[in-house]
């Protein structure tokens, strides 16, 4: 039996099927400008663990509801935790806060690992974690009005669910000859100040930039439909070798990239694919298995 997880009992997600094979995952708390609050943090890693042991879906649409896509970390939240108990030992209220916080680090991780090609569509505001969030995402687009900030410095706090691990390798590897892309991740990161989403497109945070949300929401829909189109085998063996590449030497990403490929060359899609090019055919490509049976 295969597995078809429901995400009807979601509260700060809308996650629907809008086209075959892909899924639109939609943050929605409008009313709060869409802040990662305590509820949010725990429902982006369920959903994206659900996602990955999904195996009809093969790309996820990402977009925020409202006005802008996201204000960061939902300060209510963030105060809670680190004033609580205050008479408690620190070395207790240490570990309540790694935690959290390993949890928060673990919740965007999910994105970045769930087998799926992620494409963010972002409008209006972009901040602190919601920035964080979208580093872990494959595609970014955005809107011609977005901004991004790594807003955390303006609140006494140095980011730590993945904005200063992933971003500096999207638009500045630390190792680049380029010390222009090198200055700007700090300066970003140590300022605060608003990066445009024209500067953003300029150095690659995202691939393409759109007058309307709209325009971009269709632009981001189609390229889903398209990957969503390819061989399952082949996306989840690009997102993995992208993602191993970006942490290890060439020498070792090439080691890995041909023993994943040992094994998945041998399988159907590639004479699928070949047979389909020669028929000038749309070819059709068997589900990926899921890992377990849902208990939803």
């Amino acid at each position: 039996m295969s597995f078809a997880p429901s995400f009807e009992h979601l509260q700060r997600l809308r996650v629907l099927p809008v086209a075959p094979h892909v899924l639109h995952v939609e943050l929605h708390r409008p009313e709060k400008m869409n802040a990662l609050d305590l509820v949010f943090w725990e429902e982006i890693k369920l959903c994206f663990e659900m996602i990955k042991q999904d195996v009809d879906t093969r790309a996820v649409l990402l977009s925020g509801a409202g006005h802008l896509f996201c204000s960061g970390l939902d300060l209510k939240t963030a105060l809670s935790i680190f004033s609580s108990d205050a008479a408690q030992d620190v070395a207790r209220r240490a570990l309540k806060i790694r935690n959290f916080g390993k949890m928060w680090q673990d919740a965007f991780t999910s994105i970045e690992m769930c087998g799926k090609p992620v494409i963010a569509c972002l409008h209006g505001a972009v901040l602190g974690a919601g920035l964080e969030l979208v580093a872990a995402c494959d595609i970014r687009f955005c809107t011609s009005d977005a901004s991004f900030k790594l807003a955390e410095v303006d609140i006494g706090l140095a980011s730590d669910v993945g904005g200063l691990q992933r971003l500096p390798k999207i638009i500045g590897n630390q190792r680049s000859p380029c010390s222009s892309l090198r200055s700007l991740v700090r300066e970003l990161a140590l300022s605060g100040r608003q990066m445009l989403g024209s500067e953003a497109f300029q150095h690659g945070l995202v691939s393409r930039i759109f007058d309307t949300k709209e325009a971009m929401m269709s632009e981001g829909l189609a390229l889903c439909q398209s990957i969503a189109s390819k061989s399952p085998i082949a996306t989840l063996g690009i997102k993995e070798f992208l993602n191993y590449t970006r942490d290890n030497s060439v020498k070792d990403s090439l080691e890995y990239a041909i023993t994943w490929n040992m094994s998945m060359l041998q399988g159907s899609d590639l004479a699928i694919a070949t047979a389909s090019m020669v028929q000038k055919s749309l070819p059709e490509y068997e589900n990926l298995p899921g890992a377990k049976q849902s208990k939803l």
